[in-house]
């Protein structure tokens, strides 16, 4: 299933309707008025972490910026379905070829590519992700309210996490509170897939 609207739409329709104004959702959220009108504009997907600056700004949760189909009861993503519902990279929406090309066979793109779990769970609060980490992936720490979990499918996974760093095998998995400033990368310069479940309060 591909979704219907961008995060960046999602975010102007939400400003329109409260009467919000770019530089007011910016001096709300903390995020550069730039960077808002690259997500809106351009189709700019930034890391997590704006998103759930720019989500708690609004009032909304997470799930509302990324979601299109919203369901009631339990939701299930079969076995190799999770990039049909909701796929995104960071940095960059995904093109339409990338879209049915794995992490480590799609050269053209350089970043965390997440692939939504629960996508039509309404009122979710927790947002499980399955992410490919590139070896070259660019990312700075970020820092948002809540709590992440991870557990690692494949590869290994370095974690900076406020003054630490830590290494992950394949099998280790981690909690931790997101408000301390961290970063994953690919510690043995391959592709890392991880699942993530990142739980930020309403």
């Amino acid at each position: 299933m591909t979704p219907k609207h961008t995060p960046g739409e999602h975010i102007a329709e939400l400003c329109k309707t409260y009467s919000v104004s770019r530089e007011t959702l910016a001096e709300r959220s903390g995020v550069p008025v730039e960077l808002i009108r690259r997500i809106e504009e351009d189709g700019h997907i930034p890391d997590l972490a704006p998103l759930i600056k720019i989500s708690r700004a609004l009032g909304v949760r997470l799930g509302t910026l990324l979601d299109d189909h919203e369901e009631l009861g339990p939701v299930i993503t079969r076995a190799g379905k999770a990039g049909d519902s909701v796929r995104f990279i960071t940095g960059l929406p995904a093109s339409e070829e990338s879209k049915s090309a794995g992490a480590a066979d799609d050269p053209g793109h350089h970043g965390l590519i997440f692939k939504a779990l629960a996508a039509d769970k309404n009122g979710r609060h927790m947002e499980p992700f399955i992410v490919d980490i590139e070896p070259d992936a660019e990312q700075k720490k970020s820092t948002h309210e809540g709590e992440e979990f991870i557990y690692v499918i494949s590869g290994k996974l370095g974690l900076e996490y406020g003054t630490d760093s830590f290494v992950l095998n394949e099998g280790d998995s981690i909690y931790y509170d997101s408000i301390i400033p961290h970063r994953d990368y690919s510690a043995d310069g391959k592709v890392v897939r991880i699942l993530a479940v990142i739980y930020t309060p309403v």
